[in-house]
């Protein structure tokens, strides 16, 4: 699997960007499989940014819970029926595998053969002197298993049981105990003896095979072919080409057709009461259409390996993608508070400086390291920085965000200046998203003093089409309160112009009581020179909750 770096749920531009960035330094670093995914599409200004860089957006993952199709191994061998034993041993011999799965001529799964299922085709019947000596295969496959060559090729696709006689004694015994078969049934392994092979060409048998890279003489070949019978030559000993025509059977008695498959999607925790429950050696992944894409083990079902993880501009479980809990988080990179219980079971590496934007901590990275970011990945961590610091004029901004923007305009191929203009005159929420859209373009989850809620944050340029929208806005915020189950909603809208914001809530309690800013409307108030979530927002909020926690 591969390392995936993360922002938080319901991305900004400073998540995807960082989550960006990041992947292409541990790219250069020494993680070659490092991936860029967020949980949540980017909004309109994001997408703007990575238009601008040419860059793909990160690849969206919405859950990091192991799906079977995650843990399974690709590339395995597969058999059809009409294939023999030796064609299934050598691929499963050559893949380490002690089973295999049979499939149809569009790639789907009707079947599995287990090793112990094709050895009863060298071994059933073993108390029947007559059946433990028949096999059904043709003498195509016989030639191929041999890797030999027809001396006189007839009927050689065609599927039948045969009688495997070896002419091993004498030719009058030989004879003898031949006669008492259909000749048509017979197949006579021997080496240069005339005296077993015109018995077998004048009784008629189906196929005579000479061992040791002999060939029939001119007469009897002449006589063979007038008397119907196909010849091949083997390179092998009698003793080892009776055991690989033997090897030449079809799988088709063996195959088992009540096998357990497990859907590519299904996830490995519904999975594993499964296997657990199964005696098959492996189990075949398929797609909805029943294609095969590979095989799980009940090892890798049982026992799978965790998701890694990056957590970059987050560090609270609470924001982080959903099975995070599960995963094997190695990094985090952020610039918030502590919290949210996260737990590791090794040391990891864990930066959180506070500085305005996550992406001023990887622009950082790069320089560390002693690399220069590619121009687009460049913009994509000036952009990150321009927008969680509101052009570096809110409070959060420190001096360490102005130097490494001024060392990413350097780099870029764009007037950054011109480009922050453009980046803020595009993309206004509230003129192209739905009012529960908008309140999930930058959401995120706390709790505080026992009390679950959420913050939204938008940037727009003015509050005109705020007052247009309030009361969809304060609709969407209850129902989002209402379906995540949380105590109050609340959405800030920021003005980039004034530098200050409007706080819509979903509903107020006593604690707002205490509140020393202007209420405009029921839930709402001014909140001026107030542009910051987490440095301004979040701990006044986290105050009032305190106070009236103890009243």
């Amino acid at each position: 699997m591969s390392l995936l770096v993360f922002g938080h749920r319901n991305p900004d531009t400073d998540a995807i960007c960082s989550a960006i960035a990041y992947a292409d330094l541990l790219r250069r670093t020494g993680r070659p499989d490092a991936v860029a995914a967020c949980c949540g599409p980017p909004n309109t200004r994001t997408e703007y940014v990575l238009a601008e860089a040419g860059l793909p957006p990160p690849r969206m993952v919405m859950d990091v819970r192991p799906a079977v199709e995650n843990v399974c191994r690709r590339g395995v061998p597969t058999v059809r029926h009409g294939d023999v034993f030796h064609e299934a041993y050598l691929r499963m011999k050559a893949h380490d595998l002690r089973a295999i799965p049979v499939v149809d001529s569009h790639d789907r799964v009707v079947g599995l053969v287990s090793v112990l299922q094709l050895m009863d085709l060298f071994f059933h019947d073993e108390g029947d002197p007559v059946l433990s000596r028949t096999v059904a295969t043709s003498l195509d496959k016989i030639r191929d298993v041999l890797g030999g060559d027809f001396q006189i090729p007839l009927r050689t696709d065609e599927r039948t049981e045969l009688l495997v006689m070896v002419g091993a004694m004498s030719a009058e015994g030989f004879t003898e105990r031949m006669h008492r078969f259909p000749p048509q049934r017979v197949i006579v392994v021997c080496g240069d003896r005339p005296s077993i092979q015109l018995p077998a060409i004048e009784h008629g048998v189906r196929a005579l095979v000479i061992t040791g890279g002999f060939a029939l003489s001119p007469g009897l070949e002449q006589l063979a072919r007038a008397n119907g019978v196909a010849v091949v030559r083997s390179p092998f000993d009698t003793v080892n080409t009776t055991m690989r025509i033997r090897s030449s059977q079809f799988i088709d008695p063996v195959v088992d057709a009540d096998v357990v498959t497990l859907p590519a999607r299904m996830g490995v925790a519904d999975a594993r009461p499964i296997v657990e429950r199964s005696q098959q050696p492996v189990f075949p992944v398929v797609e909805d259409d029943g294609r095969l894409i590979g095989l799980a083990f009940k090892s890798d079902v049982i026992n799978p390996p965790r998701q890694q993880l990056v957590l970059v501009d987050h560090n609270e479980f609470a924001q982080a993608v959903a099975g995070a809990e599960d995963a094997e988080i190695i990094e985090v990179l952020d610039h918030h508070r502590l919290g949210g219980g996260l737990k590791s079971s090794q040391p990891i590496r864990f930066i959180n400086e506070p500085v305005g934007s996550t992406c001023t901590l990887v622009a950082r990275q790069f320089r560390a390291a002693g690399l220069d970011p590619e121009p687009g990945i460049a913009l994509c961590m000036a952009s990150g920085i321009i927008s969680d610091t509101l052009s570096l004029r809110s409070p959060t901004t420190t001096d360490v965000d102005r130097e490494i923007l001024a060392w990413l305009a350097g780099k870029v191929t764009v007037d950054i200046d011109r480009y922050t203009r453009g980046f803020f005159a595009i993309g206004s929420a509230l003129r192209s998203s739905s009012p529960a859209d908008v309140i999930r373009e930058d959401c995120k989850e706390f709790t505080e003093h026992g009390v679950r809620f959420s913050i939204s944050q938008i940037e727009e340029t003015g509050f005109d089409l705020f007052w247009d929208r309030k009361e969809d806005l304060r609709a969407a915020l209850e129902a989002h309160a209402a379906r995540q189950g949380l105590a109050f909603s609340a959405l800030l809208v920021t003005d980039v112009v004034s530098n200050g914001s409007l706080l819509l809530l979903s509903r107020e309690d006593e604690a707002w009581e205490e509140v020393n800013y202007p209420r405009l409307d029921r839930g709402l108030y001014e909140l001026k020179n107030v542009v910051s979530r987490k440095k301004q927002l979040l701990p006044f909020i986290s105050r009032l909750l305190g106070a009236e926690s103890v009243r």
